[in-house]
């Protein structure tokens, strides 16, 4: 179990996607979730429903509003874990929040102990966020 403070409250389930670079969601994927940045290592990666583990988010204020209409066409991750603080992705989870009532958790922690094929389950509360998972 690992804690963390959270960016944007939900509760998720799913699969983990381990990042090695930070992404920007405005250029960096597609209407599909998909990674699309040409220069990004993991280019073809499909994030939807994935639990998304990333240092942090990179680019563009418009990242925020690509992030939300992928939480609302439902292509988006199921939660985003960071290890550092990142502005622009919790504002697309809040957008989303108010615009579609659809809540996608947004937490800082630290991952490294997260196995790549697990289950992984985020319950992320305004006081704290607790982060669990199996494995098969």
């Amino acid at each position: 179990m690992i804690q963390g403070r959270t960016l944007h409250p939900g509760t998720a389930t799913g699969e983990p996607i381990r990042l090695t670079a930070p992404l920007s969601f405005w250029g960096g994927t597609d209407e599909h979730g998909r990674i699309v940045d040409a220069h990004h290592p993991q280019r073809g990666a499909v994030l939807t429903g994935r639990i998304l583990l990333m240092e942090s988010g990179r680019g563009s204020s418009s990242a925020s509003s690509v992030l939300a209409e992928q939480i609302r066409a439902r292509t988006a991750p199921a939660a985003i874990i960071l290890t550092r603080p990142d502005p622009i992705i919790p504002l697309g989870a809040l957008v989303a929040a108010e615009l579609y009532n659809l809540n996608l958790p947004v937490v800082v922690a630290p991952y490294d102990d997260i196995p790549d094929h697990a289950l992984v389950h985020i319950d992320a509360t305004p006081a704290r966020a607790t982060i669990t998972w199996t494995t098969a």
